[in-house]
């Protein structure tokens, strides 16, 4: 669902919970026949879509206030270089889409790879266009620890983004 600029979207694990209950909601009624069950059902189903997607609405938006902060700060590098030392620095790189995982729940996680290296980047709100493996992307995020106390270096994307190859200029 397109909001203002932003493309706000409930995830399928939502989308089958909000059945779920509808087919629980149905299944009551009929056997019941109470009308309370559907003035409360109803309106517990709209909300079933409604709270998923207003959350997804809000952490969009947020993403996308920050990319214009990133696009000025991210310094751009090679995957290879990037590691522990640079925790909490925002990067920017090219790469190609190896493997997606996750999307399915709105927490998409991606395996970018480049000459040098790859490494793992996970969003923690969809994104704006479909990424699919083999698509050329730029990365705009920044560095942190895959696990709180220890683990190697993957990026917490803020924006991910389809690249032409014929724009992909190459790293410094």
């Amino acid at each position: 669902m397109k909001i203002g600029s932003i493309n706000a979207k409930v995830s399928v694990l939502a989308i089958g919970v909000f059945v779920f209950f509808l087919i629980l909601l149905v299944i009551t009624y009929v056997i019941t026949r109470n009308l309370q069950i559907l003035a409360w059902g109803i309106p517990t189903l709209a909300f079933l879509l409604i709270f998923p997607l207003g959350l997804n609405y809000l952490s969009q938006s947020q993403y996308a206030s920050m990319i214009p902060q990133y696009e000025r700060e991210a310094r751009p590098v090679r995957i290879r270089a990037i590691g522990l030392h640079m925790l909490s620095e925002p990067v920017r790189f090219e790469g190609v889409v190896e493997r997606v995982y996750f999307q399915f729940i709105n927490r998409p996680q991606f395996l970018i790879a480049d000459k040098s290296g790859e490494i793992s980047v996970k969003m923690f709100t969809s994104t704006q266009e479909e990424i699919k493996k083999g698509d050329v992307v730029e990365v705009l995020g920044m560095v942190m620890k895959r696990y709180i106390v220890s683990g190697d270096a993957i990026i917490n994307c803020v924006s991910i983004r389809k690249i032409k190859k014929s724009e992909s200029s190459g790293q410094k």
